[in-house]
C-alpha cells in the first residue's frame, strides 16, 4: 500500500467544491477508476493504493483542478479518467484522421483505435466495426454518416438493425409494424438526436432523407448514393448478412457494427458477423476493424467489466 498527499494552495473553496463534486461524487469516480482511496481534509488530498494507481489518481486530481473554475459535469470527469487510464502521455489526436461534421463540432475519436476506425470508414466502401460495448462502434458510424450527408457525398442515411430480443421473450408488442420494431432501433435514434438535434432529425425523417428500418425490410432493395449502417450485426444469420451486403448500390458506403460476444441468436445458429469476418477477410475495399477494452469510453467501470469478461473467457478456453 502506497500513500501520497496532494495540496492545492492557496485555498480556493469554489474550485475545491467543483473538484470534489456534489457529495464527493467526483472523488468516488476517481477511487473506482484507479482502485484507490481518497481522503480529503480542507485543501489536502491523501491518496492510498498501488503506486502506479496513486500516481494516476494524483494526475487526475491535478487535471480536474485546473478545469474546476466551473462545475465539472459527469461526462467530462469520466472521459478524463478514461484518457488517463489509457495512457497519460499518448497523443490521442491524429492529424491524418478526418474530422467529422456534426452538431458537436469537428468530432474526432477519443482513442487511437477509434481514429483507425474513422479512417477505415473513410477509406473503404464497406467497413466492419467489431468489439465490446462502449467502444463507439455505432456512435462513430452514425457520426461518419452525418458527416457524409453534410458534405453531400451521399443523399440519404439508412440505419438498419435486426429485430432480435436480447435474451428475453417480450411477447406481443402493441401498435402497427413501425411501432413494434421501434424499441429495437432506439439506440440509433439516440445517436442521431445527440449528433444532429431532435428538430433537424425530425425534418430529415419527414423528407425521407433519414430512414430507419429493420433488417427484414431490406430484401429486394438496392440502395444507391446512401450511407447504410447495420447495427447489432452479431444477431444476423449468414444468409441475412449476405442479403444486406448485396443491397449496396453505386455511390454508397456501408458500416456494419456488432459485438461477437453478445449473440442473441439460437445456440445452434452461427452469427452472420462471425461468418462475414471469415469469408470477406482480405477482400479489397472492405475494412475490418476490431475494438478492444482500451477503446471503451463509457463509465470507467465498463472497461473493467469488459476486461474481466475477456479474462474469464480466456480461462475457459484454456
Amino acid at each position: 500500500m502506497h500513500t501520497e498527499t496532494l495540496h492545492f494552495t492557496p485555498i480556493d473553496n469554489l474550485r475545491l467544491a467543483n473538484l470534489c463534486g456534489a457529495l464527493d461524487e467526483n472523488l468516488k469516480q476517481i477511487e473506482v477508476a484507479f482502485d484507490v482511496t481518497v481522503h480529503r481534509h480542507n485543501e489536502a488530498f491523501r491518496v492510498s493504493g498501488e503506486l502506479k494507481s496513486v500516481r494516476q489518481a494524483l494526475d487526475a486530481l491535478e487535471c480536474f483542478y485546473e478545469d474546476s473554475a466551473s462545475p465539472l459535469d459527469v461526462d467530462a470527469v469520466q472521459l478524463g479518467l478514461m484518457e488517463i487510464l489509457r495512457n497519460p502521455n499518448a497523443q490521442i489526436i491524429d492529424p491524418t484522421v478526418p474530422q467529422l461534421r456534426t452538431k458537436r463540432g469537428d468530432l474526432r475519436g477519443r482513442t487511437p483505435g477509434q481514429n483507425v476506425y474513422i479512417k477505415a470508414i473513410a477509406d473503404n466502401d464497406i467497413t466492419f466495426g467489431i468489439g465490446p460495448a462502449g467502444t463507439g462502434k455505432t456512435y462513430l458510424a452514425v457520426a461518419s454518416a452525418i458527416d457524409a450527408l453534410e458534405r453531400d457525398t451521399v443523399q440519404r442515411l439508412v440505419l438498419v438493425r435486426p429485430a432480435v430480443e436480447a435474451g428475453e421473450k417480450l411477447g406481443f408488442l402493441p401498435g402497427d409494424l413501425v411501432q413494434k420494431v421501434d424499441p429495437y432501433l432506439r439506440p440509433l435514434y439516440d445517436a442521431l438526436y445527440d449528433l444532429m438535434g431532435v428538430e433537424k432529425v425530425t425534418k430529415l425523417f419527414e423528407k425521407q432523407i433519414i430512414e430507419i428500418a429493420p433488417l427484414a425490410f431490406m430484401r429486394g432493395r438496392t440502395l444507391s448514393h446512401s450511407f447504410i449502417i447495420l447495427d447489432e450485426a452479431q444477431n444476423t444469420t449468414p444468409e441475412q448478412m449476405k442479403m444486406f451486403l448485396t443491397r449496396i448500390g453505386f455511390g454508397s458506403k456501408a458500416v456494419i457494427t456488432g459485438d461477437a460476444t453478445q449473440v442473441d441468436l439460437p445456440k445452434h445458429q452461427k452469427s452472420g458477423l462471425t461468418d462475414a469476418q471469415e469469408v470477406l477477410l482480405g477482400v479489397r475495399g472492405i475494412g475490418i476493424h476490431h475494438f478492444t477494452a482500451a477503446d471503451v469510453v463509457r463509465h470507467p467501470l465498463v472497461q473493467k467489466i469488459v476486461t474481466a469478461y475477456e479474462k474469464a473467457a480466456a480461462k475457459r478456453n484454456l
